[in-house]
């Protein structure tokens, strides 16, 4: 079933729901569109990331650092972000805090990125358990680590993750 997902009017800051159409919709006419994007952070302050499946409808096989997805129809950006952080990592019960909302525009999608930040505690949040149709595989890595896997140009790491990473660590002063 084609899910339905709240349609935004492109570049405005307060992110007002102007309809709905069907996701292969939105993605077909790259209509703007709210997402959500959740960096997982463990005890040691290690960043989880992932590579994708190669089924993925966006950015098919590439790396990221977030767990997330489309907002849709009705839904809340808070609820959707502990949503695809259950759905693709397993992960609940963490506290999920907001800490950036921005337009994120490429040939391939334009959303609003409402980016939250969960620290994961394996005693309250469960173990890491991947959706096989969403996520290939994962690790923790360090900062450092994340840092000399971005640079290299021959690492495939979905755009948007790029961009919301770079505001990340300048908010961290990083």
């Amino acid at each position: 079933m084609d899910e339905q997902v709240a349609i935004y009017t492109y570049g405005d800051p307060d992110g007002h729901v102007v309809g709905v159409a069907p996701r292969s919709e939105v993605r077909s006419r790259n209509l703007p569109h709210a997402v959500t994007a959740v960096l997982l952070r463990d005890q040691d302050d290690r960043i989880y990331v992932h590579r994708r499946t190669d089924t993925k409808d966006l950015y098919p096989g590439m790396h990221d650092a977030f767990a997330g997805g489309v907002v849709l129809a009705g839904e809340d950006p808070a609820e959707a972000a502990a949503r695809e952080l259950a759905e693709e990592l397993g992960v609940t019960g963490c506290a999920v805090e907001p800490w950036l909302t921005y337009w994120y525009s490429d040939e391939h999608t334009r959303s609003l990125v409402y980016a939250f930040e969960a620290r994961y505690d394996p005693s309250r949040c469960g173990p890491v358990v991947h959706q096989a149709s969403e996520v290939a595989d994962g690790w923790w890595l360090s900062r450092a680590e994340l840092a000399a896997r971005l640079a290299d140009p021959n690492w495939p790491f979905v755009p948007d993750g790029r961009v919301t990473l770079a505001h990340y660590l300048r908010r961290e002063g990083r």
